[in-house]
């Protein structure tokens, strides 16, 4: 007898014709593709066997001893997954926000975003940047947690230390650095939430975008924007998008030290941001309120910064 079952509209995948989800292989990306995964499968009621992860292997993966502002800066995640993406190999691509360049291509759209986690930093080696020894070797790749520590403890050394999240937990506990700092999140999705002491927001306010989630697909893809819609948190993204508004103000590049945090204040936002030197001696940071979200509002309020920096300060941002 014929099976007389209509077959499944083009939104409905299949295990012969899985949704791809694009991401880097490192453990920390894959978590974060099986969370978007569960997000999908929850809205759509699609099986797990319906969504597939395909693993891409970026620049920034490959090159490990160098940093990011030596080699090209965030396009080192995200070029090889926008070329896959672009070339239909995947639907979509899942990042970490704080690692996707503020300027996108044309064709690739920021589809959704999942609920924003925990935005701090913690630090791993000792329990507060007060008990670090004097003149503690600190491992980060960050120039903006490097900026921040030094602001509070210019004793500090700051030496790169790059890699996943278990080979920089390994250089600390081998000894090769007194302490180091990790985004909470990445930890938390890890299992590994009891790692390290969370520094306050107060203390240290976090990259633009961290803790947050984005998952970007082809722009004229009207079907899969329309399936990632139903998984993108509005909060988080509204936040995100205001964050990455007055980082594109500031023209930093990853050599710029630059923190923000976003957080939803009613039908408006609250955002406040942090510009540094790479020594830390001079920082610069101011707070708006943001009407109805306006990434213009965000924007005026990184002129704001560059406008009270000194000149040695604005000449970290292109263009200023």
């Amino acid at each position: 007898m014929t099976d007389q079952s209509p077959a499944p509209p083009p939104s409905s995948p299949t295990a012969a014709a899985p949704f791809r989800l694009g991401s880097r292989g490192s453990p920390l990306a894959l978590a974060q593709a099986e969370m978007t995964a569960a997000a999908l499968m929850a809205a759509h009621g699609w099986a797990r066997e319906a969504i597939r992860i395909v693993t891409v292997t970026t620049s920034g993966d490959r090159i490990q001893d160098r940093a990011l502002a030596e080699l090209g800066g965030k396009a080192l995640w995200t070029k090889e997954l926008d070329r896959a993406l672009l070339e239909g190999e995947i639907d979509c691509a899942v990042h970490s926000m704080k690692d996707v360049e503020t300027i996108r291509l044309e064709t690739i759209r920021i589809a959704a975003m999942l609920p924003r986690a925990a935005v701090e930093d913690r630090l791993i080696g000792a329990p507060s940047v007060a008990a670090l020894k004097q003149g503690a070797r600190i491992g980060t790749s960050s120039p903006r947690r490097a900026a921040q520590l030094k602001a509070l403890r210019p004793d500090l050394e700051t030496v790169l230390l790059r890699g996943n999240v278990a080979t920089r937990l390994a250089r600390v506990q081998a000894g090769d650095f007194d302490a180091t700092l990790l985004a909470a999140a990445g930890l938390d999705r890890l299992g590994q939430g009891e790692v390290g002491v969370t520094i306050p927001v107060e203390t240290m306010l976090p990259a633009v975008s961290q803790g947050a989630i984005g998952i970007e697909c082809r722009a004229q893809d009207t079907d899969t924007r329309a399936l990632l819609a139903a998984i993108d948190h509005d909060p988080t993204h509204r936040c995100v998008a205001a964050e990455r508004a007055l980082l594109l103000a500031l023209g930093g590049s990853c050599h710029s030290p630059v923190a923000a945090l976003a957080r939803e204040e009613g039908g408006d936002i609250r955002l406040r941001a942090q510009i540094l030197t790479e020594d830390g001696a001079e920082s610069v940071a101011g707070d708006a309120l943001l009407p109805g979200g306006s990434t213009e509002a965000a924007m005026a309020l990184g002129a704001c910064l560059l406008e009270r920096a000194s000149p040695a300060l604005r000449a970290l941002f292109a263009g200023s």
